[in-house]
């Protein structure tokens, strides 16, 4: 299936591993453009390779703070720039921060907050007057099953989300007359270098522990039983990134293999 992204151009943040990388890739499979930002430039130029050989488009690596501003700003325009355009963004940058109530800090929150919520703001905000004036764009929220049903433990990220889905609703209903396509995609366990760091944790108490092991134990719980590769959460971004999403607007779409108590 053609899904016209051929030529168009996409910012990925958090787009040096995991979720975002596997829609960069996706992106770049189909023919678009992809600008993916992350704070560490040594591993976004290592993803800016494996993006580049997977696919036709071109790619461009950012070091960005999504927490700063300006620094979004400069990035974006620096896209546009490049390639005259910008026509698809992904919110993905942000990690899990898990804990009961009366363990979370104001400090957490904060950092949660920036990221997650405010990181999601200044990237939509600097992109959508080059959507705009296109009259043609998507934005693609990355949250949690959690943000629909939060679970015992999980804040402030189950907070966080919830704030995330709650904006991109709003956004989608300000942006409809601009062709300006707003939706969120709510993921749970994917292979990543977040979880990488958990197994690497748990692997010095049990120094017999595998990667695979890991994985096997994290998803025996999920109705799917596996945890989900970065490129089938990737797809499903692709998917709503394109033409054939053209009526898809305002949407929630778990990809969590089954595990949300919601739909």
């Amino acid at each position: 299936m053609d899904l016209g992204l051929s030529g168009r151009v996409a910012i990925v943040t958090g787009g040096s591993d995991g979720i975002g990388k596997g829609a960069a890739i996706s992106l770049a499979a189909e023919g678009a453009n992809v600008a993916i930002f992350a704070r560490d430039q040594g591993r976004l130029d290592a993803a800016a390779a494996d993006i580049d050989a997977a696919g036709s488009g071109e790619v461009l690596a950012l070091s960005c703070d999504v927490t700063d501003r300006e620094a979004v700003q400069a990035s974006v325009q620096q896209v546009v720039d490049k390639w005259g355009r910008l026509d698809i963004l992904v919110n993905n940058a942000g990690t899990s921060s898990a804990a009961k109530f009366d363990a979370m800090t104001t400090d957490m929150l904060t950092i949660d907050l920036q990221i997650k919520v405010y990181g999601a703001m200044h990237c939509a905000q600097a992109a959508l007057p080059h959507m705009q004036k296109a009259k043609w764009g998507r934005i693609i929220n990355i949250t949690t099953p959690g943000g629909k049903a939060a679970g015992a433990g999980t804040l402030p990220t189950s907070l966080s989300r919830a704030a995330g889905i709650a904006m991109t609703k709003a956004m989608s209903k300000d942006y409809a007359p601009d062709n300006i396509l707003v939706n969120t995609v709510c993921v749970s366990l994917t292979k990543s270098g977040q979880q990488r760091k958990r197994y690497e944790a748990l692997k010095k108490d049990d120094p017999s522990l595998t990667l695979d092991a890991f994985y096997e134990q994290a998803g025996a719980n999920l109705p799917l039983g596996r945890v989900a590769e970065a490129h089938e959460v990737g797809d499903v971004i692709c998917f709503l990134a394109s033409e054939r999403a053209s009526y898809v607007a305002g949407a929630s779409l778990n990809v969590d293999g089954g595990a949300a108590p919601v739909v």
